[in-house]
């Protein structure tokens, strides 16, 4: 089966965690003092008889949030999913439909159902809502854009595009362990990256994960990073400072 490649010749389900050049491949902070920082996080956090999410915030320095440039929307693949996997979209037909099915897609849309979307703005952000990740048949492209471009550009969920013969399976299931890093114009980034039945170790491991994929987006990689916090749902955000 041929891999599925973007315009650069990247596959982007096969990425290297590997830093652009200039930057260091690991996360300025060890496993060890994330892996404290979670724990301090937990422990400032309220008991509840729900399972808490603990989130990253990244605080950035010496960077212009108002360049597009620094518009941070990246997905990111968590080595420690969450017990909430992602919700998967596909638009499609055909033997990639067929295929998307199998592998348990959240929703699999045809061409015809894309188009009761619109007529209804309404409908198209609320389906840009109920799903974190849309995938799509390459030649349909064009036509969500028309349709879909105004409810999913602004949330940053513009469908990856699937080429005929893709492993779509696999695109689905690493889709599922994946979160969205956005920067909204702001000197923070925000991250989902589990919730509090994981181990402080698999915490941390999740939180260098999106840490990197912040730092190869920053002018100065970890340089720009001023700050890494961590909180739960109840909790107080435990802060930890970059050297």
């Amino acid at each position: 089966m041929q891999a599925y490649h973007d315009k650069k010749g990247h596959n982007p389900f096969m990425r290297s965690p590997k830093a652009r050049q200039g930057i260091r491949e690991e996360c300025m902070l060890s496993n060890q003092q994330l892996a404290e920082l979670v724990k301090k996080g937990k422990d400032q956090s309220k008991e509840t008889k729900f399972t808490q999410s603990v989130e990253v915030l990244i605080a950035l320095k010496e960077v212009d949030p108002k360049k597009t440039d620094l518009n941070i929307n990246e997905t990111v693949f968590l080595p420690h999913p969450t017990s909430r996997q992602a919700k998967v979209c596909f638009i499609g037909s055909g033997d990639l439909a067929v295929r998307a099915r199998n592998a348990k897609a959240n929703l699999v849309m045809d061409p015809s159902q894309l188009e009761n979307y619109g007529g209804s703005k309404r409908d198209a952000k609320k389906l840009a809502r109920s799903y974190d990740f849309f995938l799509a048949d390459t030649a349909l492209m064009p036509r969500i854009g028309k349709i879909l471009g105004q409810a999913l550009g602004p949330k940053g969920k513009i469908p990856t595009p699937v080429p005929p013969n893709s492993p779509i399976e696999t695109m689905i299931n690493r889709m599922r362990t994946a979160v969205r890093i956005r920067s909204r114009g702001s000197l923070g980034v925000m991250a989902k990256v589990g919730d509090s039945k994981l181990t402080e170790p698999q915490l941390a491991e999740n939180i260098v994960a999106v840490v990197n994929a912040v730092a190869k987006k920053l002018p100065n990689g970890d340089k720009n990073i001023r700050t890494v916090m961590v909180k739960t749902t109840m909790g107080k955000p435990a802060k930890q400072a970059v050297d």
